[in-house]
């Protein structure tokens, strides 16, 4: 896909098509990209409105990365003991309990209000079309039908998803035309609150931030926290009216000469920068791509990228404080490089010690010690049959891409609120499930344990690369714990191996499952590998010999969506992988 004006790319066609429009009647890449928002929570694009979302932005002005925090938080009454005194080793999966506040309308306002150049009825008029009626598509529809038995449970749920109760097929069909009439009016009442704050001679930004309050301190919000308990969950009317969106510097490390972006370690992102950092002191172009050693190098970065991640990384905002600047260290990485068993597979990897690189003693070196921890017991593991373990690590999401000629960039990738969701009574809501990323027990990971008011440490990972200080990528993907791992690959795949953005985006990768699950029971399988059907016998054997146990997929590079700049001729590259419903549209 090229384009020289604009681009837009994301999860559904539709939603694409909405960035487009917005592009088309003069708004810039964060106008466009909270369109693109905007439509994919209306779609249900294994997302909703109650959901959260992580950004990063390129500020053409101030020829810097912005990151965007819009993460929900664990509300009041979310205590360790509250669950467990439920029969819970970790929070549900699905339900109330499993929500955090919304994020996702916060970090839409503000994108919108700070960056953007449009109104907020310009920007939500494609998605309030959609809540009106849109022809839904076969996967989202289907996705409502095999979990109609948990959509039941939930009385506001159901009156949306169910479309045909009582059937033999409960849910839409495929291009059926899918009505959110609650949701609609909710939209229409935040295009409302800025309507009069224009009327009263506010401006555009602050009539964006009018919008704001409605939703958090307004009678949405009020409605939000009155379902959520009436459905059995914590959310109150103060959790809301206390949450604010955070605008952060994100963190960076230099790979041979391109400056690569992640958001904080709140999320996994800097895991990928850990895994650039080790795979720095090797020539991996030098191994042939995807060849034993290859395929062994990465999935041993990753090990030791990913322990990190699974003790480390949680919500910099509350004690004790990540040891950030040391797992960034490029000295760390050589230490972990040189932990590397090049013979075999070391199932018993765990995670370092970065305190000294940064200058510090680690307090936690008795859990470390003994990590990992015990397994839970699995029938009281998530308070529910839920997700299988290969589809929860590998779980939805989506990601969104845009770009303008005037050198705005954002990449996206917001989630959380997915069929089946709990709708917050009569806004049209869907809650988020993103609780369930928490621990309950210190030894798991004591930065990363439940606490009224903190958010939990996701996968949502977006992803910006500069070079020569101009972007060079925009990048994300959908797919729970596979996000850095198909990012790194992807990224490897351009920079080491000479791929252009599309062949990147469907180049067989390999997925390792040797790190935490941060979902359901937060289970891992040490030395279990995903690879390509394609992937030759030779190679299989070798892998085998080396300790992998191995099974295959057809497509393994995950819904990969990215834009690479091409200066040289002034114009953007566009890869949207052959994974699923992703797509992209430029001019």
């Amino acid at each position: 896909l090229h384009g020289r004006h604009w681009m837009a790319i994301t999860g559904k066609p539709l939603a694409a098509t909405a960035g487009a429009m917005i592009f088309q009647k003069g708004g810039n890449a964060v106008d466009a990209a909270a369109a693109m928002l905007a439509a994919v929570c209306t779609m249900w694009d294994v997302l909703s409105w109650g959901g959260e979302t992580q950004a990063l932005i390129y500020h053409p002005g101030l020829k810097k990365v912005i990151g965007i925090n819009a993460l929900g938080v664990a509300p009041t009454g979310a205590t360790v003991e509250y669950y467990r005194s439920k029969g819970m080793a970790y929070p549900p999966e699905y339900g109330p309990l499993a929500a955090v506040t919304p994020g996702t309308p916060g970090g839409l306002f503000t994108m919108l209000a700070e960056y953007g150049t449009m109104s907020l009825a310009q920007v939500l008029e494609p998605a309030i079309q959609m809540a009106d009626g849109y022809p839904i598509e076969e996967s989202t529809a289907n996705s409502i039908e095999s979990q109609k038995r948990w959509i039941k449970q939930w009385p506001y749920s159901k009156a949306v998803f169910l479309t045909h109760p009582g059937e033999q097929r409960e849910a839409p069909y495929a291009g059926e035309i899918f009505r959110q009439p609650d949701l609609a009016a909710t939209l229409r009442k935040l295009v409302e609150a800025e309507r009069q704050a224009l009327a009263k001679k506010k401006s555009r930004k602050e009539a964006i931030y009018a919008a704001y309050d409605r939703f958090y301190k307004g009678d949405i919000a009020a409605e939000l926290a009155r379902s959520t308990q009436e459905q059995g969950g914590l959310i109150t009317t103060d959790d809301l009216a206390n949450w604010k969106v955070k605008i952060e510097e994100p963190v960076s490390v230099n790979y041979k000469g391109i400056d690569v972006y992640k958001l904080r370690e709140w999320q996994q992102g800097p895991a990928m920068l850990q895994a650039l950092n080790i795979l720095e002191n090797v020539d991996l172009k030098s191994m042939g791509f995807n060849s034993t050693r290859y395929v062994h190098t990465i999935y041993q970065a990753m090990s030791l990228a990913f322990a990190d991640r699974d003790f480390y990384y949680g919500d910099p905002a509350f004690p004790p404080e990540e040891p950030i600047k040391g797992l960034l260290s490029k000295e760390y990485a050589k230490q972990r490089f040189q932990q590397i068993d090049w013979a075999k597979n070391d199932t018993t990897i765990r995670p370092g010690d970065p305190y000294p690189f940064q200058g510090g003693t680690n307090p936690f070196l008795d859990l470390l010690r003994s990590w990992p921890p015990k397994p839970k017991p699995a029938e009281n593991a998530t308070g529910g049959d839920g997700m299988s373990f290969d589809e929860s690590f590998r779980a939805g999401t989506t990601s969104i891409q845009a770009a303008d000629a005037n050198g705005w960039v954002v990449s996206i990738t917001p989630s959380g609120g997915w069929i089946p969701a709990v709708i917050a009574g009569k806004t049209g809501v869907g809650l988020s499930q993103r609780a369930q990323s928490f621990v309950f027990d210190p030894a798991e990971n004591p930065f990363n344990v439940m606490e009224p008011g903190k958010r939990p440490r996701v996968t949502l990972t977006p992803t910006m690369a500069l070079k020569d200080g101009k972007p060079y990528l925009s990048f994300a993907v959908q797919g729970g714990d596979t996000q850095d791992q198909n990012l790194l690959q992807f990224f490897l795949n351009m920079v080491e191996f000479g791929m252009n953005v599309q062949q990147a985006t469907e180049a067989p990768n390999i997925t390792s499952y040797q790190m935490r699950s941060s979902f359901g029971a937060h289970k891992s399988e040490p030395g279990r590998l995903t690879l390509a059907e394609s992937m030759p016998d030779w190679t299989r054997d070798e892998l085998r010999k080396m300790g992998y146990r191995l099974d295959f997929q057809r497509r393994t590079s995950g819904p990969i969506n990215a834009i690479f700049f091409d200066w040289k001729h002034g114009s953007f590259w566009g890869g949207s992988s052959n994974h699923g419903d992703d797509y992209g549209i430029a001019w």
